[in-house]
């Protein structure tokens, strides 16, 4: 039971700084009176490069912050609670692949905030589940279709606002994806349901060695004049 807990209480440990570092971001930019802006993507262009690193820290308002929050803690802490192993690469793959294609795909413009890993995040744990088949992380990949499932309108230009980076989206999306495909192989796997019976097999084969190798030995003692 303690064991369980501290699991829980350390897959909050990075998604909480993470917040508390977007909620200081906000608070100086608005006590200060700066504009964080210029820390986003801005694509195809040099003055934009830096964003792929930054623009997660930074929210247009304190709204669009609000309105990321949640989902951001609740991904994050699933990716770090389920794939600890593995968990940083992923988010830091994320983070870095959303930026990158962001900058590749994005339209003219300031292009800021996390919903592009919340994207990431969603993605990567539907289709991990999905490609795992391990029963777990199956329930996982259902619950986030269920709670965020409506997330994938806002991936196209047709249905998302003017002001919505839909760019953003799609290039968490599609980060989030092949991460579930190039991550596959590492971290938690369904169990394999013959492992018991292989171990018992191969303990059998041993016996029956052991006693063979017995068997030599007391006839070559007997020969022994």
């Amino acid at each position: 039971m303690k064991h369980d807990i501290r699991r829980i209480v350390l897959a909050a440990v990075i998604p909480l700084f993470l917040i508390f570092v977007l909620y200081l971001m906000k608070l100086l930019e608005i006590g200060m009176d700066w504009d964080f802006t210029r820390l986003g993507v801005y694509p195809m262009e040099k003055k934009g490069v830096f964003g792929i690193f930054a623009h997660p820290l930074v929210h247009g308002s304190m709204r669009h912050l609000l309105a990321n929050t949640l989902p951001l803690f609740f991904l994050s802490w699933c990716l770090f609670y389920f794939y600890r192993q593995i968990a940083p690469y992923i988010f830091f793959s994320i983070w870095m692949g959303c930026g990158a294609l962001t900058f590749i795909i994005g339209k003219a413009g300031w292009h800021v905030g996390a919903s592009g890993i919340i994207y990431g995040l969603a993605f990567f744990l539907f289709f991990s589940g999905i490609l795992r088949k391990h029963v777990p992380l199956i329930a996982i990949s259902l619950l986030v279709t269920f709670l965020y499932g409506g997330l994938v309108w806002n991936m196209f230009p047709f249905f998302a606002k003017a002001t919505t980076s839909w760019e953003g989206h799609l290039s968490g999306a599609i980060a989030g994806i092949l991460c579930s495909v190039a991550f596959m192989e590492y971290g938690p796997q369904r169990p394999n349901p013959f492992a018991d019976e292989e171990m018992e097999e191969q303990e059998t084969e041993e016996e029956k060695e052991e006693a063979e190798e017995k068997k030599t030995e007391e006839k070559e003692e007997e020969n022994v004049p």
